[in-house]
């Protein structure tokens, strides 16, 4: 069956994560009939090619989104809390990448492979929330735990990459390893020097000590699913590396099972590919999974102290699965499915 042809715009267009949308885009031959790209004023004059041909770069203005069925939003906080809700009063929907909405209670936060029936066809253009790039990861892991064996209690360690930050963060560590010898690196995206460095915060810190990437991750892992309960705590830390975000998970599950049942439900399930020989050094690298769709997981073991407590290591890439992807495939399930 024809796919019917949608008429989509994309906020933050020119951005790593738009650039990456109008990739994927691409890659997965999404029906466009028009494409509306949107960024600041700077970008005016610039055109973006998708699907063999050019559409100029616009800027946000009243009536900007009139007749369109979609709008991706890869821009800040601010930006989407003004202009998502202009979008759906437009008639299209908005698929935000911000955290402006994801912990709003009327707002549906979507993994599509974990809790993508809350958006069908059959759904009113409304804003839908893609979550934090460390948390889609997380849950894609943990959901297939959680449907076979219940969860009582997660803990997650994050390695993420630089990328993390935008091309500003992307930019500083390859400025820096340019001229690693250097003893006066300035910081700017970062807190401190990212070369050769690992830097426990990611965002800014409350009075309980938690950076708000942790905050993050342990409340929206808790909405996407759906157990408002669950223990989850973070730790967050931005490392050297460009692309990719990695996880030490240690998941307490509901109940004892063998390592066989663990293996069969994670590499079953939809978005994962396992990579656990740990003997032969196979497990997932962020080099390797950087530009690559699905979540990886590997090193799976169960805790010596613990039986019901299992580790795994896992990995993503945090601007296709963790931003883009996440994004068209929303589209794909509410237009498509």
């Amino acid at each position: 069956m024809t796919k019917r042809k949608l008429k989509v715009g994309v906020v933050g267009a020119t951005g790593m994560v738009g650039q990456t949308f109008m990739n994927i885009l691409a890659e997965r031959d999404f029906p466009i009939a028009e494409l509306r790209p949107f960024a600041s004023e700077n970008s005016l004059g610039k055109k973006i090619e998708l699907q063999g041909q050019q559409w100029p770069v616009q800027i946000l203005k009243d009536g900007c989104f009139d007749g369109l069925d979609l709008v991706f939003f890869s821009s800040g906080d601010d930006i989407s809390k003004e202009w998502a809700p202009k979008a759906v009063q437009a008639g299209a929907f908005a698929v935000d990448n911000s955290a402006a909405f994801r912990m709003d209670p009327e707002t549906v936060l979507v993994v599509p492979e974990v809790n993508g029936h809350l958006v069908t066809k059959d759904s009113r253009p409304q804003v839908i929330a893609n979550p934090n790039c460390s948390t889609i990861q997380l849950v894609v892991a943990l959901k297939p735990l959680a449907e076979k064996f219940g969860l009582e209690e997660v803990r997650v360690s994050t390695y993420q990459a630089v990328s993390g930050a935008g091309q500003g963060g992307h930019d500083e560590l390859i400025e820096q390893t340019s001229n690693h010898t250097s003893q006066n690196h300035q910081a700017k995206t970062f807190p401190h020097t990212i070369l050769f460095n690992c830097i426990p915060q990611i965002g800014s810190f409350n009075d309980e000590g938690y950076c708000s990437e942790e905050v993050k991750i342990m409340k929206e892992t808790r909405k996407i699913l759906g157990q408002k309960d669950l223990k989850v705590s973070a730790f967050t830390v931005r490392i050297p590396a460009l692309n990719a975000h990695s996880e030490s998970v240690w998941v307490t599950l509901n109940k004892e099972v063998s390592r066989e049942e663990m293996i069969k439900a994670l590499g079953d399930f939809e978005g994962i590919v396992l990579q656990d020989e740990p003997k032969k050094s196979v497990y997932p690298l962020a080099r390797d999974v950087s530009g690559k769709d699905p979540v990886y997981v590997g090193r799976v073991h169960r805790d010596p102290e613990n039986p019901k407590m299992w580790l795994m290591w896992v990995v993503s890439d945090n601007i296709r699965k963790g931003a883009a992807l996440n994004g068209i495939q929303i589209a794909e399930k509410i237009f498509f499915s």
